[in-house]
């Protein structure tokens, strides 16, 4: 029955709660089916919906602020996501979710090995769509303050913050930083991890050339845009990873809604980039020489 050519999609899933009525056959990867027609009908079934709206709620009961304990990645991923454990979290899902049947068997038939549903969460849970489901309509209100916006400074200060500050309260992310930690070794969580940063940056590289572009701005000789985006993404995860583990830093000061990711936004920017109609031709290492010592690089 799997052979039978049909369309793809989310359907009959259209009361459930975003993102889990959408098109799931491009990020569950590991389910129980021999055919990619049949692997794409289970991902957009709503039986399958509620096993990860349960192992969802599991993530963030552990990940989330305020979490009941502190667990090791490892612990996380053989203990609180346990076939057990999901299978009860899944029997008390609430409407519109599906909750009855047998939870374990339902899961095994969708996923042979634990390990295939835990990699296939994992990939939900940092998957772009479930960040923020007003996360389109955010980047184009950021686009258009730092392409077009009177104060680029403040825009840059104002977006880190929100940046970071969310970003410490996101399962999603803390999820995604805890991985990291337990990715060499591991091809599965390594090609996780790649498609995240490769889907995440790729968004916020286009935001970068359009402001380029627009305030009339190049990259100093040597450097590339994936160097920009790359570099302000490794110093958003080192703030974020501060600032959950050590609040009392000041990393982020939610009093005055300023972050010091916003100075250190401010100070790549200002090492990377030059205007247009004013390039030295330098590279950045020649620069910082001929500024600190007058030599050469």
């Amino acid at each position: 029955m799997d052979d039978i050519e049909e369309p793809r999609g989310p359907r009959g899933k259209g009361n459930l709660p975003f993102p889990y009525n959408q098109d799931l056959s491009g990020v569950l990867r590991h389910l129980n089916r021999r055919t990619r027609w049949g692997c794409d009908r289970l991902a957009n079934d709503r039986t399958t919906a509620a096993f990860l709206a349960a192992g969802m709620r599991l993530l963030v009961r552990h990940l989330g602020p305020g979490a009941q304990r502190r667990v090791s990645s490892e612990r996380l991923l053989l203990g609180s996501l346990s076939q057990r454990r999901v299978a009860e979290e899944f029997a008390g899902n609430p409407h519109p979710f599906t909750r009855h049947g047998n939870g374990v068997s339902m899961l095994r038939d969708r996923w042979v090995r634990h390990s295939d549903f835990v990699s296939d969460l994992i990939g939900f849970a940092v998957w772009r769509e479930n960040y923020r489901p007003e996360f389109r309509e955010q980047r184009a209100a950021n686009l258009k303050r730092l392409v077009h916006g009177p104060d680029f400074v403040r825009a840059v200060h104002d977006i880190a913050y929100q940046h970071t500050a969310e970003g410490v309260d996101l399962p999603a992310v803390r999820l995604g930083l805890a991985l990291m930690t337990a990715a060499e070794g591991d091809d599965e969580v390594t090609r996780i991890i790649s498609t995240m940063y490769a889907d995440y940056l790729g968004s916020w590289k286009e935001l970068y050339a359009a402001v380029l572009r627009e305030r009339r701005l190049r990259l100093r000789k040597g450097l590339t845009l994936d160097d920009l985006a790359n570099a302000l993404s490794a110093v958003n995860d080192g703030m974020t990873l501060r600032a959950m583990g050590d609040p009392g830093a000041g990393v982020v000061d939610h009093g005055n809604r300023r972050s010091l990711m916003g100075t250190v936004a401010l100070a790549v920017i200002h090492a990377f980039l030059e205007p247009d109609d004013d390039a030295s031709a330098l590279t950045l290492e020649q620069a910082v020489a001929a500024g600190f010592d007058g030599g050469s690089y």
